[in-house]
């Protein structure tokens, strides 16, 4: 099987959320990443639950094709177990608090030194500089300060987090972008990198128009709820029997709904003439609209919708979203074999390649704590009579 990256030797460091799912993405697309997790229990996410026969599935989101290993974080000598390893691989990812990497003998400044090709990636809470470089990195603080929370919800509820750890997952898929760009770089030179982001970089770095009419005219939005903050109408209407996204984006749009609708006198409508019109007037409305969608079901509207041109389709909970044929007909769901709980279903990669065969981003199963360490430090040239002297003095750990 061919996967692009192929090849890399990538050694993760990392813990929780934004740093595991970064090095996912990576072994999903085919490097060989080993993680290292301190002993004596390993990652801190295993003890989050919800939990599946006592295994974590915040842990199972964030860690399959990864080779699982344990080290004494707090040894002098397994710190530099650590930094051979880091010296024998291509890239380092870490997303400890800033500094930390320093104070353990394996800042970049110190590898670089004897390995000038090497790149690492680092994330943090609010960035390596400034006052705020020490707070720790948790997703809803960064989503706070960074103004994203400010933007979800309505008046009513006030702000609202977004309902999964946006901050560490766009972080993670940041500093892939970061690590790419630095592999091209290492191809094209020879010279290694250190790229970092942060939770409140890649949120900021989410804004969009928000952010830009704030920096172009001023304007601090608020929080719009479930409908567009410079369309209308455009968002969420209530049927028959729930909730229904609309998008009608353009004029002709607009028209096209008023036709389905059976309301053409909105077109010509003083209140709703122009979208600026109609953003003035948008609860009016949405009143309007819904008297006409409460006749019919979402998924009686969905089609209607979307075979006269207009983007439309239901809110889904997950128990619709897994079982929709176009879920499954884009295979978005995988399976593979755990060695505890079974058959292991999971959300693949997102992303295909004319040269990645479908399918083939579910390998293997998130590993145990400490699955493969005898494994991969005989990879890294130790000897058995090594690996053995470091388990039975608890240097690192295999699991039984």
């Amino acid at each position: 099987m061919s996967l692009p990256l192929s090849g890399l030797k990538v050694l993760d460091l990392t813990r929780a959320l934004s740093g595991p799912f970064s090095t996912m993405i990576l072994a999903d697309l085919g490097a060989e990443v080993v993680k290292v997790e301190p002993t004596p229990a390993g990652d801190m996410v295993r003890q989050w639950g919800p939990f599946d026969e006592d295994i974590s599935v915040y842990y199972l989101s964030a860690n399959r094709n990864k080779k699982g290993i344990g080290i004494d974080f707090r040894s002098p000598e397994g710190l530099a177990l650590i930094k051979q390893m880091a010296l024998k691989s291509d890239i380092v990812v870490e997303n400890f608090k800033v500094g930390t990497m320093e104070n353990m003998g394996l800042g970049y400044d110190e590898l670089s030194k004897e390995k000038p090709g090497l790149i690492m990636a680092s994330i943090s809470g609010f960035g390596s500089k400034g006052p705020a470089k020490n707070w720790a990195g948790f997703d809803q603080i960064a989503q706070g300060y960074s103004g994203f929370m400010s933007l979800t919800g309505t008046n009513e509820s006030g702000p609202t987090r977004v309902g999964t750890a946006i901050g560490d997952l766009t972080a993670g898929m940041w500093i892939v972008i970061g690590i790419l760009a630095a592999v091209v770089e290492h191809k094209n030179s020879g010279r290694g990198q250190h790229v970092e982001t942060s939770l409140l970089a890649s949120l900021m770095g989410l804004l969009s128009v928000q952010g830009q009419r704030y920096l172009s005219v001023q304007e601090v939005p608020e929080p719009c709820g479930n409908v567009h903050p410079v369309i209308a109408p455009y968002g969420t209407f209530d049927t028959a029997d729930g909730p229904l996204n609309l998008a009608p984006a353009t004029q002709a749009m607009w028209g096209k709904l008023c036709s389905i609708l059976d309301l053409e006198a909105l077109t010509s409508d003083p209140r709703f003439l122009t979208n600026a019109d109609r953003m003035q007037n948008r609860h009016v409305l949405k009143e309007l609209l819904e008297g006409s969608l409460k006749r019919r079901s979402r998924m009686e509207w969905t089609p209607v919708m979307i075979e006269n041109g207009i983007p439309a389709g239901p809110i889904n909970k997950l128990n619709d979203v897994f079982s929709d044929p176009q879920v499954v007909a884009c295979k978005l769901v995988q399976t593979v074999m755990h060695p505890v709980l079974g058959e292991l279903k999971q959300v693949g990669l997102p992303i295909s390649m004319t040269h990645m065969e479908e399918g083939t981003s579910v390998r293997t199963a998130p590993p145990l704590f400490g699955q493969h360490t005898s494994d991969v430090f005989a990879d890294y040239g130790f000897s058995s009579t090594e690996i053995e002297r470091l388990l039975e003095q608890k240097v690192i750990h295999q699991a039984g």
